[in-house]
C-alpha cells in the first residue's frame, strides 16, 4: 500500500497539576502529558500531524487550501471571467495570525529536553529537535513573509503569563534570525535517513533552499538590506548543494507526468510527495477541476501565454511571424514543451477565462479516452476521488533556488555565474524527457541556455538583468499554477506586474480563432460579450456580423480590471493586516498591539 498522509495522530491531552479527581482519569484513547514521551515512536506520531499542516501537496477531499491550480487563483498568470481577484484594500474588522502551531511545536521541543533525554539516544534526540526546529523555522517563515514583524516565542506559554500572550510584535529580522538558526541546527542534526517519507536532512534541505531564498530575496528587494540578503542566500546556496551533490536526485521524467503519476515513490525529481490512497480513505479533487468536462472561470493570461521561451531559445517578439503565430497548434510545435504539457490542444469553451484549458493534472490517458476515444470519464477523475500522488518538493526546484540564490549573490559581490551554473540546472531541466504523445504532435527540446547569449527580450524589465530575467521566466514556466507565482512577485518587490493598468495582458487569454476554432461561441447571445485583442492590442468586439475578424487573444467584455493596490494611501499589498477587534482586545487588556506596516494604525 502506498504511503500517504493519513496519520492516527497522538493528541497530548496537557492536564493541569492539582487534584486528580474520578473525572480526570486519563483518556483511554488518548496520550497524556505523563504518557506520551515514553518512547521515540509515540513522538515520531506526535511530529507526524505537521505534515498536512505544511506538505499540502493536492489538499485532501474537496479542501483545495494550499494545492495548485485552484489554491492559487490571483496573480499574472490567471485571467477570470468577470471581476478580477483584488488585493486587501482596507484593515479588516477581524483576522490575526495563529499560533497554534507554534504552541505545539514548542510544547515538542521542550518534553524532547525535559522527559526524553534518558530515553532517546544522543543522536536521536538532535534528530528528533531538529526535525522540530525545521517546522518552527518553516511556520515564522510563513508567519513574516504574511505580517512582517510577529510575536516571536521560542517556549511554551501559558494563560498565566499576560505579558508573554500580549506581547509586542518582534522585529522581523530578530524572528528571521532565531529562523535561521533553527535551519542550520536542522541542517546539521536531521537524520540523512529517518525512513520512507519521513523528514530527513535532504527534505530539510530542499525546504532551507526554498526559505532562504524567500527570505534573502525579500530583504534585497523589499527590505533593501543587503548584508542580511546575502546572509539568507548563502544559506540558500549550502542547504541546495547538500542535494545537488548527493546524487540522490535527478531530472528524469516527462513534466506531465510529475503531476498525474498515481505512484511518485521512486521518481528521483520528488525529494517529497504526497501519496493518495483510496483504500486508506485519502484522496483529492485537483485533477477533477482540470479533467476537461468542468467549466472553469480561470485560464492562462495572455501574459503568462506570451512569456514561454521558444524551443529555439529565443524570444517570440524576434522570431519571423511563421514562428511566432500565437494559434495553439503552432505554439505547441514552437513554444518550450512545459507549454504542451500544460495546456490541452484545441481551445475549449469550458475554460471560460481564458479558452485554454488546464490540463497539467489530467494523465495524457484521460484525455485521450474522454476526448480521442469518446469514451467515458474514469470515475477516479471526478468529484473527489482522484488519486494520483503529488509532488511536495521537486529537484527542479531546489536547482533553480541554487541558481538563483547564486545569480542575486554575483550582484552583491559574490562569484559570477558561469555557464557550467546553468547547465547544471536550467539546461539539466530543458533536457527533461518528452512524452511520446508531445513528440507525435511535433513538441521538440528547448535549446540550452546560453550566458554568452542571452535572449534580447524587449518585454524584460529593464531593472532586471538579463540573466536574472531568464531565471525568472524559467521558474514561471516550470512552476506554471503550482504554488509559487504570487509569493515570487512579492518577494521580488514586482507585484507591479500584477496591476492591469501597466499590464494590459493581465484580462484576456488565449489566442483563438473563433471561425475556424470555436463557431460556437459566435453565437447572439455573446453580441457585444467576447471580444479578441491583436498583438498590438487593438480589440475588435463581436457585433453578430463581424465574425471573420474575430481572431486574436480571447477577452470577455465583462471582465474588471482589479482595483488599484500600488500606491495607495495606507494600503500595503506586501504585508497582511491584522484585525480592529484584536487591537481593541489588546487595549482592553492594557497592551498595545501595533498594526502591520503600511497599513493604518489607529
Amino acid at each position: 500500500m502506498k504511503i500517504a498522509f493519513k496519520i492516527v495522530f497522538v493528541f497530548l491531552v496537557i492536564i493541569s497539576s492539582g487534584c486528580k479527581k474520578f473525572l480526570d482519569r486519563p483518556p483511554l484513547t488518548t496520550e497524556t502529558d505523563e504518557t506520551g514521551w515514553t518512547s521515540e515512536e509515540k513522538l515520531r506520531l506526535y511530529a507526524n500531524k505537521y505534515y498536512t499542516d505544511f506538505f499540502d501537496g493536492y489538499g485532501n477531499g474537496f479542501t483545495t487550501t494550499g494545492a495548485p491550480l485552484v489554491g492559487y487563483t490571483n496573480s499574472d498568470d490567471m485571467v477570470v471571467q468577470g471581476n478580477q481577484l483584488n488585493f486587501t484594500r482596507s484593515v479588516p474588522n477581524t483576522g490575526i495570525w495563529s499560533y497554534a502551531t507554534i504552541r505545539s511545536i514548542n510544547i515538542m521541543l521542550d518534553r524532547i529536553e525535559t522527559k526524553m533525554s534518558g530515553i532517546l539516544t544522543p543522536v536521536a534526540k538532535a534528530h528528533w529537535l531538529g526535525v522540530g526546529r525545521f517546522f518552527r523555522a518553516y511556520r515564522y517563515s510563513e508567519l513574516v513573509q504574511a505580517y512582517g514583524d510577529v510575536p516571536y516565542y521560542a517556549r511554551e506559554v501559558f494563560d498565566s503569563e499576560p505579558d508573554e500572550l500580549f506581547k509586542a510584535r518582534t522585529p522581523r529580522n530578530e524572528v528571521m534570525d532565531q529562523v535561521y538558526d533553527d535551519l542550520k541546527f536542522a541542517l546539521q542534526n536531521v537524520r540523512l535517513n529517518d525512513g520512507e517519507q519521513f523528514v530527513n536532512r535532504y527534505i530539510v534541505a530542499g525546504f532551507v533552499s526554498r526559505l532562504a531564498l524567500t527570505e534573502g530575496t525579500w530583504q534585497k528587494y523589499y527590505y533593501k538590506n543587503n548584508a542580511r540578503a546575502q546572509k539568507f542566500l548563502e544559506l540558500a546556496v549550502e542547504a541546495a548543494d547538500l542535494d545537488i551533490s548527493s546524487g540522490k536526485y535527478d531530472i528524469v521524467t516527462d513534466y506531465k507526468t510529475l503531476f498525474t503519476s498515481k505512484d511518485l515513490k521512486a521518481n528521483k525529481e520528488c525529494i517529497l510527495y504526497r501519496g493518495y490512497d483510496p483504500a486508506a480513505g485519502v484522496t483529492h479533487a485537483i485533477a477533477s477541476y482540470g479533467n476537461l468536462a468542468e467549466s472553469t472561470l480561470n485560464g492562462p493570461t495572455s501574459d503568462l501565454i506570451k512569456s514561454y521561451i521558444l524551443n529555439t531559445g529565443g524570444v517570440w517578439q524576434n522570431a519571423s511571424p511563421a514562428i511566432q503565430d500565437f494559434n495553439l497548434d503552432n505554439m505547441i510545435k514552437t513554444r518550450d514543451s512545459r507549454f504542451e504539457a500544460t495546456f490541452y490542444s484545441k481551445p475549449s469553451l469550458l475554460n471560460r477565462g481564458s479558452f485554454y484549458y488546464i490540463t497539467k493534472f489530467l494523465p495524457r490517458e484521460v484525455e485521450k479516452r474522454t476526448q480521442v476515444d469518446l469514451l467515458g470519464m474514469p470515475p477516479e477523475f471526478t468529484g473527489d476521488k482522484n488519486e494520483t500522488d503529488a509532488p511536495v518538493l521537486r529537484y527542479a526546484e531546489v536547482l533553480l533556488n541554487w541558481l538563483e540564490a547564486k545569480a542575486e549573490l554575483a550582484t552583491l559581490g559574490g562569484t559570477a555565474i558561469v555557464q557550467n551554473d546553468i547547465n547544471k540546472t536550467i539546461n539539466k531541466i530543458r533536457l527533461r524527457p518528452l512524452a511520446q504523445e508531445a513528440i507525435d504532435r511535433g513538441v521538440a527540446m528547448t535549446a540550452p541556455l546560453s550566458l554568452a547569449a542571452l535572449p534580447a527580450d524587449p518585454g524584460r524589465d529593464p531593472q532586471v538583468s538579463a540573466l536574472l530575467w531568464e531565471i525568472r521566466r524559467e521558474r514561471r514556466m516550470e512552476f506554471a499554477f503550482e504554488i509559487f507565482r504570487l509569493a515570487d512577485l512579492k518577494r521580488w518587490s514586482k507585484l507591479e506586474y500584477m496591476d492591469n493598468d501597466l499590464n494590459t495582458d493581465l484580462i484576456s487569454g488565449g489566442w483563438v480563432d473563433f471561425p475556424a476554432q470555436l463557431p460556437a461561441a459566435l453565437t447572439a447571445a455573446n453580441v457585444g460579450k467576447v471580444a479578441v485583442l491583436s498583438l498590438t492590442g487593438t480589440e475588435t468586439i463581436y457585433n453578430g456580423t463581424n465574425a471573420v475578424a474575430m481572431k486574436g487573444f480571447y477577452k470577455n467584455t465583462v471582465n474588471k480590471n482589479r482595483l488599484p493596490f500600488l500606491n495607495q494611501v495606507n494600503i500595503n499589498p506586501y504585508l497582511t493586516p491584522i484585525g480592529i477587534s484584536e487591537i481593541d482586545f489588546y487595549t482592553s487588556k492594557g497592551y498595545k498591539l501595533q498594526q502591520t506596516q503600511g497599513w493604518p494604525q489607529n
